[in-house]
């Protein structure tokens, strides 16, 4: 609840961000421009960033603990030291070598915007440093179980590009809200720094390097490595084929990504992030009945929160989109287009969550490659889901006729570009179905222990999302929906019925994750004793 509550201030601060990027640039050129200069940089992160990861380095980090602070701080320096120097050269390769990638991944973009990609890009290339060395503090602050300050991480991260969309952009364009991203990436590492170094942990350049612990680190983090850039290279492929279509086309791709990514990183991420080290204790302590029951009752919950927001989101896209978005440049065609995508994605926010749970479940038992071959056929196949529906709606005219009149965006200029969320959001329910098959197969009876609560949660979906139909009827007489004012109250008014109906289904189906959660609420929050926590708990 602590991660999903500071992830839930962090995307309200991302949302902030994305309504004044629209405000200043709308779904337009120069914005494509800004969202493309993040792909390289963002797969060398991932690729590299991501050996030092919380998932893998918390199973060795709470091993060394047990030896003692010594052993623990020459393990520490050891992979710091390592790390440092691989993300470092990597990047300094990359800041050569960035010309002909960019040429090559957004070539239909035209020379100046292929320039000017180039040019942010290489200041970019400072972020997957500084992240990646913030990755490393993240794994010693949460072995410690010390939540709050890696979620402070992303609030810092958000104020620093609305910084400098605020301050810098006038003066310095594009680049100066690069710089803002930068600056945050660097804060990001920084915020920790107090903590390590109230714990004597504070990593330092050593020489030698104890390159047993360190392979050991790195071998085991290769196939999550792997899982990891697999997702994110095909973003970027997605993205190119996003530059072939009409201009806007990749903002209204980031758009509409963010936006359903906010249900998905309070829900899933912060799931799956909270439970791992618990995941990681009980799968070393050999207690694998209390580890599957804690990914049962992860799983339930998360399809218990995830389903009946999918359904409000479906229905409730415009309002949520002209709310968050709608301002300055975002013109009504940006809007219908990024609601459209936005419904797509929201189709597999449940799969997304859910994938993440899984690996992570797999990470904490040492299975670090049934995830990487998942990953890597599924990754294939949203790939070839998008490029198959562009080249569908290309040459079979009422077949694309059908999925625009279907998302409201018939002779709207750009619509090919829902392509890429159909595809997108296909290929990421095919990878939970993939994962359940095979956790099924390591634990008999797992698909069973959920299917009440994923019924329950299909039919609050349901009616959740016709709740919200209805009363988006009835609001629209209510309230001038040509204002922000007017547009908000009728989304949020909505919603709430949605979810009061959601919430009276889940009632009469008698469902025990809305017992959980309101008895949670009710113990511990209204009626707990206030109790003071110790600095170091804070």
């Amino acid at each position: 609840y602590l991660l999903a509550l500071f992830t839930f201030a962090s995307q309200i601060l991302g949302l902030l961000r994305d309504r004044m990027l629209a405000h200043f640039f709308g779904a337009s050129g120069s914005l494509d421009v800004y969202y493309a200069a993040f792909r390289v940089p963002d797969l060398i992160f991932v690729s590299i960033g991501s050996l030092v990861s919380v998932s893998v380095l918390i199973p060795f980090l709470q091993t060394k603990l047990k030896e003692g602070e010594k052993p623990l701080k020459d393990f520490i320096d050891s992979v710091f030291t390592s790390f440092s120097f691989l993300i470092i050269f990597v990047s300094l390769t990359a800041f050569f070598f960035i010309s002909p990638i960019i040429k090559n991944l957004f070539r239909d973009l035209g020379p100046e915007k292929i320039t000017e990609i180039i040019v942010l890009s290489k200041i970019l290339l400072l972020s997957p440093v500084f992240l990646g060395i913030s990755n490393l503090f993240a794994s010693i602050t949460q072995s410690y179980r010390r939540f709050l300050l890696y979620a402070l991480c992303p609030l810092v991260y958000n104020v620093s590009i609305i910084f400098g969309i605020i301050f810098l952009r006038p003066q310095f364009g594009l680049s100066g809200i690069i710089y803002g991203v930068v600056l945050g990436a660097f804060l990001h590492a920084l915020i920790q720094l107090p903590f390590l170094f109230k714990m004597k942990l504070i990593p330092d350049f050593v020489f030698p390097v104890n390159f047993k612990s360190v392979s050991k680190v790195f071998l085991l983090s290769i196939p999550r490595t792997a899982t990891l850039s697999v997702g994110s290279l095909a973003i970027a492929i997605l993205l190119s084929l996003a530059s072939k279509m009409p201009t806007g086309s990749i903002s209204i791709f980031n758009f509409s990504y963010n936006l359903q990514a906010v249900p998905m990183s309070i829900i899933g991420i912060s799931y799956s992030m909270a439970a791992f080290p618990l995941l990681s204790t009980l799968y070393l302590n050999g207690e694998k009945k209390k580890f599957l029951e804690h990914i049962t009752v992860a799983t339930r919950h998360i399809i218990f929160l995830s389903l009946p927001v999918m359904g409000l989101f479906i229905v409730l896209r415009a309002q949520i989109v002209r709310t968050v978005l709608g301002s300055g440049n975002f013109s009504w065609n940006d809007t219908k287009l990024t609601a459209a995508c936005f419904a797509l994605f929201s189709i597999s926010a449940v799969a997304q969550s859910l994938v993440l749970l899984f690996v992570r479940a797999y990470y904490a038992s040492g299975f670090t490659k049934r995830p990487l071959f998942i990953n890597v056929f599924s990754s294939l196949m949203i790939i070839l889901f998008s490029y198959g529906f562009f080249e569908i709606f290309k040459f079979f005219p009422k077949v694309f006729s059908f999925f625009e009149n279907l998302f409201k965006v018939a002779g709207v200029p750009g619509s090919e570009v829902i392509a890429l969320p159909l595809g997108f959001s296909l290929g990421t329910i095919l990878n939970l179905i993939i994962f359940l098959f095979i956790f099924e197969k390591d634990y008999k009876g797992f698909t069973k222990s959920i299917k009440k609560t994923a019924f329950e949660g299909l039919a609050s979906a349901v009616f959740a999302g016709f709740g919200a139909y209805i009363a988006l009827n009835i609001f629209d007489k209510v309230f001038d929906i040509n204002t922000l004012k007017g547009i908000f109250m009728q989304g949020f008014l909505s919603g709430l019925c949605g979810i009061a109906v959601a919430v009276f289904v889940l009632k009469i189906l008698e469902s025990k994750e809305l017992k959980d959660a309101s008895t949670t609420l009710h113990r511990k929050i209204w009626k707990a004793p206030v109790v003071t926590p110790n600095q170091i708990e804070l």
